[in-house]
């Protein structure tokens, strides 16, 4: 099992390469630039969209759910263990710089998370179930006319669900779990197998309830609480993110760290977290019901922009303001842990425990959705029920197995899988130019609103 470790992690860094950061980079602040950063001017009409009841007029639109309803789906598929543990596991590997990293890898990727929607909807298709289905392994074949690309995607995208939606998010949980009420981790697995098998059995529609209800109430308290700490220790806040920005650049002799560590890390947690580039948002996106491609894709874009300029900040800060990466020998979810226990006596821990907890099965959930979508495009609707059998059952597994052999299988898979989707970005971009157009044009002449 070590030397297993070891070859998934040197894998891992090979696949985390400059090739891939300037991949995910360049395609990123490519599109920002011809999309003339509408991740800055059009944010607010986002957010808005995002949070609005659906109007009469909108439920009649072609898909599945609601905006929100995609939205939260991304969402808890995206705030999950990379907000606590993922960010935790950046500052102890790549220095508090690595958190200055997620921020710019967030801003250029709310143009990449823009991008895939706007092409997630417009290739989508509708399944002999009624269904809708889309996402790269669509686009990819129906816009590029590349088979062979999309169904590399869509393999990847399997093998990923067992790391990044379930594997990851089952351990975490399993760990946390343990750590504060003793419990054993298989047992811990158990139970989130059956809460699992529960929901996803009922398809989109009860993923969509599940998530609407526990992304927006556990986000919500797990901000608040970090917001507390940060205004308890107010006076430690400028002087942290002060250490951010220069130990980014590695201007801080106390700190050290090698820039293109930080930057790595930054980066492939940042991605973790956000899902910016890597192909699975754009899956639940496909299912929402929208009257134009870009409508969609704003709200999608709104995804990235909570999840790590929002919820991965307060979680930097907090760990920064705290100190304990540099001194407890703590990593991942447990460092999370003691530093709000430290700064927030009494209810900290908990808050982390509970909202690691939620916000990981949120995500199994949503990774769920995500890698049956790939199978089925790979071998029909008959093959979902098989894979559905075979999710819940690396939950479990995923509970007892090694911390670090779990993350260094999820890195592998998440870099994979973001190769053929960014290479059809870039290849699709005027597709994504000319659809914004499109829609700023219609909605200036009145024709949508």
């Amino acid at each position: 099992m070590e030397a297993l470790q070891n070859f998934l992690e040197w894998l891992g860094g090979y696949v985390w390469g400059a090739p891939l950061l300037i991949l995910l980079g360049g395609t990123a602040i490519y599109l920002s630039f011809r999309l003339l950063f509408l991740q800055v001017h059009m944010l607010p009409m986002a957010l808005k969209q995002a949070f609005s009841p659906p109007k009469d007029h909108e439920k009649d639109h072609e898909g599945d759910i609601s905006h929100f309803g995609a939205l939260m789906t991304a969402l808890s598929a995206t705030i999950g263990t990379g907000n606590i543990a993922g960010v935790a596991t950046a500052i102890v590997s790549g220095g508090p710089g690595a958190v200055f990293w997620m921020w710019i890898t967030a801003f250029f990727g709310m143009a990449t998370k823009y991008g895939e929607a706007v092409l997630a909807v417009k290739y989508r298709i509708t399944n002999d179930k009624g269904e809708m289905s889309g996402g790269p392994m669509y686009y990819i074949e129906r816009g590029l006319g590349i088979k062979w690309l999309a169904v590399l995607f869509a393999l990847f995208g399997v093998l990923a669900s067992f790391g990044i939606g379930s594997s990851v998010q089952a351990n975490s949980v399993a760990q946390a779990i343990q750590a504060s009420f003793h419990v054993d981790p298989w047992i811990t697995g158990a139970a989130l197998t059956v809460l699992t098998a529960v929901v996803v059995l009922g398809g989109i529609q009860s993923i969509s309830k599940a998530t609407s209800f526990i992304v927006p109430f556990m986000a919500i308290v797990y901000v608040l609480g970090g917001l507390a700490i940060i205004f308890l220790h107010y006076d430690r806040v400028i002087p942290a993110v002060e250490l951010i920005c220069r130990s980014a650049f590695g201007l801080d002799a106390v700190v050290g760290g090698a820039i293109g560590t930080a930057i790595r890390y930054g980066v492939a947690r940042g991605v973790f977290s956000n899902e910016s580039g890597m192909g699975s948002a754009p899956i639940a996106a496909a299912a929402a019901k929208t009257d134009h491609p870009c409508r969609q894709a704003l709200v999608s874009m709104t995804g990235t922009f909570l999840d790590t300029l929002v919820v991965c900040s307060i979680t930097g800060i907090v760990l920064v303001i705290g100190g304990l990466y540099a001194t407890s020998g703590d990593t991942g979810a447990a460092l999370t842990s003691h530093t709000f226990n430290d700064l927030l006596p009494g209810p900290g821990g908990w808050l982390v425990t509970f909202g690691l907890v939620f916000f990981a099965y949120s995500t199994i959930l949503g990774w769920c959705y995500y890698g049956e979508k790939c199978a089925a495009y790979l071998g029909g609707e008959k093959v979902v029920p098989i894979y559905r059998v075979i999710y819940v059952v690396t939950v479990l597994l995923g509970a007892g197995v090694n911390l670090g052999l779990v993350w260094a299988a999820a890195d592998v898979f998440n870099g994979l899988m973001a190769v053929p989707n960014l290479i059809a970005l870039l290849l699709l971009s005027n597709v994504i130019v000319s659809e914004t157009r499109d829609f700023i044009q219609k909605r200036r002449s009145g024709e949508l609103h």
